[in-house]
């Protein structure tokens, strides 16, 4: 199967990539060792809202630790609909640094809703031009399903501690996937923006206003299922920093 592949490879990978992390960590380029360093940063956010499919709730956490070329990330989402779960993922991933304000990235994403996949999951993380933190993934299914993600935000500030963050996020799909009504192509996207004041750095809370639609394909299964195809959701929320 190809997930066991994946994860054989995904282990291979790892293995090496610590062995790398420990020599770059433990020397200075002139046969010296030196003392490593081990930081890291987890980022929580919950919030609770309403549209009209009814109320929603949303959590989700964003987390490293390691060194400034070497991390672990860790990150995870689950999303309930009238008090009942249906999205949940959990990533993993190796974390390198490979260019000023990137990371390239490697590891396995476990959804457990909708439905019980594995994906092989491979991308880059950092800051683009104009300082929009991007994520770019692409995931292989343990289906053989190919698929690919593009989230982007911006932390704005009106003054030391009010702003307001846009953000956006694109799915795709490189097959239909009929088991998860998924059409080739974008198939759903959201636009949101949030405003938020920050009490502290490691506290905030915010108002989000957020607008989600299905594309394409997608958009026809939904409404031959007599399910809309796009949404308009109010939410109050949350962000802790640990």
């Amino acid at each position: 199967m190809i997930i066991t592949k994946s994860n054989l490879l995904v282990t291979l990978l790892l293995s090496l990539f610590i062995s790398s992390s420990h020599a770059d960590d433990n020397h200075d380029g002139h046969g010296h060792e030196h003392e490593s360093h081990i930081f890291h940063a987890l980022w929580f956010e919950a919030q609770h809202g309403g549209g009209s499919k009814g109320d929603k709730t949303h959590i989700e956490w964003d987390g490293w630790i390691g060194g400034d070329t070497h991390k672990l990330w860790l990150k995870g989402e689950l999303e309930g609909h009238k008090g009942k779960l249906e999205h949940s993922e959990v990533w993993a991933l190796y974390s390198r640094n490979v260019h000023d304000f990137w990371d390239a990235q490697l590891g396995l994403r476990v959804d457990t809703q909708p439905e019980s996949t594995r994906y092989l999951t491979l991308g880059f993380n950092g800051l683009a031009p104009y300082l929009f933190e991007t994520q770019a993934h692409l995931f292989i299914s343990d289906y053989g399903d190919v698929t690919a993600r593009l989230k982007q935000k911006n932390h704005l500030l009106f003054t030391q501690r009010f702003g307001f963050e846009p953000y956006y996020q694109l799915d795709f799909t490189a097959q239909n996937v009929e088991r998860q009504d998924l059409g080739r192509g974008l198939s759903q996207g959201e636009l949101g923006i949030k405003l938020f004041y920050e009490i502290t750095r490691k506290v905030v809370p915010y108002l989000d206003l957020k607008y989600e639609r299905k594309f394409g394909r997608t958009a026809s299964i939904a409404r031959n299922a007599d399910e809309s195809e796009e949404d308009w959701i109010a939410s109050v929320g949350i962000k802790l920093l640990f």
